[in-house]
């Protein structure tokens, strides 16, 4: 059992993305079977449409996002609940002035990242 500060991890930028940086919060090592990332969007950033392997379950923290899931856009803010199912495209992008911010929990499975032509 651990707890630490989120101070205490790095934000690493996400090659995809664009104003876009990730915090391994719990990884495959302190967490067996799920692992749990902060993403932060700066306004204007975002990811493109992609695919992952795992499913996603998502809580917004601050902020605001258009994030597109299969076939519907969803205009998501602070409080806000997404799930993405293994496999569904999917796209962020961060409107208003301030960062969008969400902790993403995946399952430690082998994941796969495809970037989706639009």
């Amino acid at each position: 059992m651990s707890v630490r500060n989120v101070s205490e991890f790095g934000l690493m930028p996400v090659a995809a993305g664009s104003g876009t940086e990730t915090q391994v919060l719990i990884g495959p090592d302190q967490g067996p079977n799920f692992a749990l990332r902060r993403f932060v969007m700066q306004p204007g950033g975002g990811m493109p449409r992609h695919t992952n392997a795992v499913e996603h379950e998502q809580y917004v923290l601050r902020g605001r996002a258009r994030v597109s899931i299969g076939d519907e856009v969803h205009d998501v803010k602070s409080g806000d609940v997404v799930y993405i199912p293994a496999g569904t495209p999917h796209s962020y992008d961060a409107v208003g002035d301030e960062p969008f911010e969400f902790l993403c929990a995946v399952p430690n499975a082998p994941d796969r990242i495809e970037i989706v032509d639009c």
